[in-house]
């Protein structure tokens, strides 16, 4: 099983810079940030690249210590596509773009994917790490430098330089852009699986 540890920064919530990233416990990591947004995009976008990054037919666990990203890739996503990706009061759902691009992703991975909630700023060694190079990637945004945190992924694994530029957040209400990271598969069993940890 692969696990990684995702978070995400921002700096002044809503509107200030936001930083990704994600730690796996084997030791790689990617980390990236754009100039605004709020926290709760910038974890959506860890999730997101870390699932990118880890493809494959072995199992993947994602701790987090975001119970809104966790909720909103393994939980809340089926009402809301059943609902027409309407909330059960009827309104929009938030960040409909990240959410969508998660699920095709999580979709799309041959192996399954399950969440564990992990408490945040309590010394989980993985957790703190993602923490710290999410933020350094926040403040790299803000001060208009690319990110010096080093992944130890080829450039090319999440499609780019390793880091996400403000172009590949997307907003609310504009398409997710398509990743080719592995072909859909069709299968009986459920792909994600909430392990809450609290």
């Amino acid at each position: 099983m692969i696990t990684v540890s995702t978070d995400g920064s921002c700096l002044r919530n809503p509107g200030g810079a936001i930083g990704w990233a994600w730690a796996n416990h084997d030791g790689t990591h990617a980390s990236g940030g754009a100039a605004s947004g709020t926290n709760q995009i910038a974890e959506l976008t860890a999730v997101l690249e870390a699932i990118h990054a880890h493809p494959g037919d072995e199992p993947l666990r994602i701790e987090a210590d975001s119970q809104y990203a966790i909720k909103c890739s393994s939980e809340w996503v089926h009402g809301w596509k059943r609902k027409g990706w309407r909330t059960a009061s009827g309104g929009p759902v938030q960040n409909l773009a990240l959410i969508q691009a998660i699920d095709r992703a999580i979709a799309e991975r041959p192996g399954p994917v399950a969440f564990a909630w992990v408490r945040g700023h309590r010394g989980d060694r993985f957790n703190e790490q993602a923490d710290e190079l999410a933020g350094i990637a926040a403040r790299e945004a803000r001060d208009g430098r690319a990110s010096s945190v080093q992944s130890s992924l080829p450039a090319n694994a999440l499609g780019g330089s390793g880091r996400a530029s403000e172009a590949d957040v997307p907003a609310a209400s504009e398409p997710a852009p398509a990743r080719a990271s592995a072909p859909a598969v069709t299968r009986g069993a459920p792909a994600v699986v909430a392990d809450t940890l609290f």
